[in-house]
């Protein structure tokens, strides 16, 4: 394969005009945010963004890399097909479901990052471990889509893979670390529009090639493979069942959703935003499905790729660049090249903010450093913006099973974040000794359940378990939604049950080790003032707090705006007087 310097060119003028909207956006958030508010600016965008703005950003946050090229590759690998491309109506119901009932409680109070609910309700400990797999998901993601690019630009240009992985973290480190969340959003826009733009415009030179049956015809009849509509097994409906309830569910704890919603200027545009960006993974998925069609009716023997095809050489991962390559002219597949760069780029830099953004609040200025000023806790972002960019770089340079990796972690998101997130803001009485066993048995049963990604042996054969090629067992029961729905209950379990033995004095309140229950007035737990709308506590619940020294009370979690009832509330003066 030829070195192509046009190509090269093209992805270096995208990347100079991404980065310099980054640049302008970075200079706005200086501009329009006031010197002791700089932190939430970069983190939630000072609750201003707007519905176009939010509506792209939102949806290019899901649009990414790994959704273009995984939902082609669904398509084409003959016995999936359609059927199994299950991302783009999961994804869209889980932000559905999620602007209908998590967006508006979480944004109506004034939370900053997805974990202070946890810190609030559980104590900073709780916070910290819900960190873990908080974390590991946005890495393991953004390296998952990382490693992809590389491939892709490889197969187009064929420049180095870790040369073009290097710069193009590079360049969404820098604009991240600049802007925060106001480079992110608008870097958005433009990613979304040349995504949008490069794969339309590749679809139709693609399906005009002459190697390419009709794919209405290959669509329900066998000519070069399986139909690409696919079908589902009787065998692997449960298979099926699970993977789409961890999409759909388990898209919704995510710090990048909630850092759109809570960067949302009202509650109710929030949940606007989240109904937008539905609809936008819906229609960023139709050039996708086409791309993999096209691939599963080509006749790859009468191309320059050759034979054999992409799935006889085990390249189905990369059937979105490799029919940008064979099907198109070469100036069109840097079009299409530019929109996989701008897919990843789009989702690489809300996970790397994300991370940043979790650690610099919840677990250095809350955990530990309560008195931070404002300036430190923005030096923390950008410090841990790159710490976690380099991270996410190395790994999708170094790491040989990245994807196995964020596939776990992904895992854990939906088996262990998300029923913790039921739990905080729909269950009243869970505490954190509920938490903590919903946390642990939800763990056990994710590890033991096996995983061929790292080929993990599972310790626990549920029935209909097989073994693969490499004689590791695969999981056709719904394990995984099983762990999650006992992670939810043993939260509600141990909880009232801790609750029962500490208030009947069946327990001595000195075991209230994590003053969880009888310590109304606990030093771990974080401020609660903002939950005063909800009938999860009371005022005379509220624990003492140390306020920063450049922030009132009111600020901690929330804006004034926000907090202005609590602070005129008699009950609230009454309880500051004794």
């Amino acid at each position: 394969m030829a070195f192509h310097a046009e190509g090269l060119v093209a992805i270096v003028v995208f990347y100079l005009a991404i980065l310099a909207v980054g640049i302008w956006a970075a200079w706005k958030t200086k501009n329009t945010s006031s010197e002791g508010d700089r932190s939430e600016a970069i983190i939630v965008g000072g609750r201003d963004i707007g519905l176009l703005v939010g509506g792209f950003t939102m949806t290019a946050t899901w649009v990414g890399g790994g959704y273009i090229n995984g939902t082609a590759e669904a398509v084409y690998v003959p016995g999936y097909g359609l059927a199994w491309a299950q991302a783009p109506i999961g994804y869209s119901l889980s932000l559905v479901l999620g602007g209908l009932f998590f967006a508006k409680p979480m944004r109506s109070k004034g939370y900053v990052t997805m974990l202070d609910p946890f810190q609030q309700l559980y104590g900073k400990r709780m916070g910290g471990l819900l960190f873990i797999p908080a974390l590991m998901g946005e890495m393991f993601w953004a390296a998952a889509i990382f490693s992809a690019l590389g491939a892709t630009i490889s197969v187009i240009i064929d420049i180095n893979v870790n040369i073009s992985v290097i710069i193009s973290a590079l360049i969404a480190t820098l604009y991240t670390l600049v802007g925060g969340l106001y480079s992110v959003a608008y870097t958005d826009v433009v990613q979304l529009f040349c995504i949008f733009l490069g794969l339309w415009i590749s679809v139709p030179f693609a399906m005009s090639h002459p190697a390419v049956t009709d794919i209405g015809l290959t669509a329900v009849h066998q000519v070069h493979q399986a139909p690409w509509l696919g079908s589902i097994n009787s065998l692997d409906i449960y298979t099926w069942l699970d993977n789409f309830l961890l999409l759909t569910l388990g898209g919704i704890p995510w710090q990048a959703y909630f850092q759109r919603v809570l960067s949302s200027s009202s509650a109710t545009y929030a949940q606007v935003l989240s109904f937008l960006a539905a609809f936008g993974c819906l229609v960023m998925a139709l050039p996708a499905v086409l791309i993999g069609a096209i691939g599963a009716s080509t006749a790859w023997n009468e191309t320059e790729y050759g034979f054999p095809d992409p799935m006889t050489k085990k390249e189905a991962d990369m059937i979105l660049p490799i029919v940008l390559q064979y099907l198109c002219p070469v100036y069109i597949s840097f079009f299409g090249l530019g929109a996989v760069s701008a897919a990843v780029m789009s989702s690489a830099d809300s996970s790397i903010l994300s991370a940043s953004s979790m650690f610099a609040r919840n677990i250095y200025q809350l955990s530990f450093r309560q008195n931070a000023s404002d300036r430190e806790i923005v030096w923390v972002m950008r410090i841990t913006v790159f710490l976690f960019g380099a991270s996410a770089t190395a790994m999708a340079l170094l790491a040989s099973s990245v994807y196995g990796l964020w596939y776990l972690s992904s895992d854990l998101v939906y088996i262990i974040i998300f029923p913790q997130l039921l739990c905080v803001l729909f269950i009243k009485g869970t505490n954190t000794y509920g938490a903590i066993a919903g946390y642990l048995f939800g763990l056990v049963l994710r590890i033991t359940g096996g995983e061929p990604y790292l080929y993990l042996q599972p310790l626990i054969y549920y029935p209909g378990c097989y073994p693969d090629e490499n004689n590791i067992y695969i999981q056709r029961f719904p394990f995984k939604t099983l762990a999650m729905l006992t992670s939810f209950f043993t939260n509600i379990i141990v909880s009232y049950l801790a609750k029962y033995l500490f208030e009947s004095g069946t327990l001595p309140p000195k075991l209230d080790f994590l003053d969880a229950v009888v310590a109304r007035y606990s030093r771990e737990h974080m401020d609660k003032a903002t939950l005063v709308k909800s009938d999860n506590i009371v005022l005379n619940e509220l624990a003492p707090v140390n306020p920063r020294h450049s922030l009132t009370l009111s600020s901690t979690f929330t804006n004034k705006e926000a907090f202005s009832y609590v602070d005129s509330s008699p009950e609230l003066s009454n309880t500051e007087d004794n």
